[in-house]
């Protein structure tokens, strides 16, 4: 089994569930330390889903946790991570959050707590872990923003806002190591079909009352052509791909995998 990233640690907050799940697990299996993050506390289940990784990759992985509303606490955390497993090499914010609501009645605490953790959270991260990879020579910085970073979508202003300044803030960055070995990119998922995602589905079916299966038809329906969910594995894929040697010519990238979402 080819091990490209032995040696190197992953960073990959919110990743005990959903797509950061699917990339830790896919990082792992190319060989790299794993920095789990969760926003809840440690559970026993948290703890047991770390030793599965472990065990069945053969490599370190260790979780952590905190909310990433608090912006200061994120660089302390980098550098436990790297006293613990070693400098960060690959750094993935794929943490999230999402609030559904009309704009005149969206909760002015729901949009600082989605800025907070979409787009701050991702910029605290960077500015924590850049300084070493830009030592170390090697670094691979990849931000999970949305389809809704590339158009607008109605009643998720925080969201949509959030995740277009994620992008802008990929590009930025990459601009800025543009000489250097550390590339940033973003991946721009459609409808994947992960807790969050579900949340929505469930939302709409209580709204509409209408079946669990109808709902995700409608969701499909309305925005995706190919009518199916991108899987959580095909983003991790995506996201090992950028990490890799092969991509070190891929910087600001904003790639869709959307399912034709953004080709209309």
């Amino acid at each position: 089994m080819s091990r490209p990233h032995a040696g190197r640690v992953a960073w990959i907050t919110g990743s005990t569930s959903g797509i950061g799940l699917a990339i830790a697990r896919q990082l792992a299996s190319e060989g790299a330390s794993i920095a789990l993050h969760g926003q809840g506390q440690a559970s026993a289940g948290t703890e047991a889903l770390a030793a599965e990784i472990a065990g069945t990759y053969g490599v370190p992985v260790r979780h952590y946790t905190l909310d990433l509303r608090d912006g200061h606490a994120i660089a302390p955390l980098a550098q436990r991570i790297a006293a613990e497993l070693g400098a960060i090499g690959i750094l993935v914010n794929n943490a999230g959050m999402q609030h559904v609501s009309p704009l005149l009645e969206f909760p002015a605490g729901k949009w600082d707590d989605l800025l907070a953790v979409n787009l701050s959270a991702p910029f605290h991260a960077i500015q924590a872990c850049a300084p070493a990879m830009l030592e170390r020579g090697w670094g691979r910085i990849i931000n999970i923003a949305s389809v809704s970073g590339l158009v607008g979508v109605a009643r998720k202003p925080a969201y949509v806002a959030s995740k277009h300044g994620l992008i802008g803030l990929t590009k930025s960055v990459a601009l800025e190591f543009a000489t250097t070995p550390v590339t940033c990119n973003a991946i721009c998922p459609g409808w994947v079909l992960t807790p969050l995602v579900q949340a929505q589905i469930d939302a709409l079916a209580a709204r509409e009352q209408i079946g669990g299966d109808e709902a995700r038809q409608q969701l499909l329906g309305a925005k995706q052509p190919s009518q199916a969910f991108v899987t959580v594995e095909q983003v991790a894929a995506l996201a090992s791909f950028l990490a890799s040697d092969q991509a070190a010519q891929v910087r600001g990238a904003h790639w869709n995998m959307d399912g034709g979402f953004t080709a209309a």
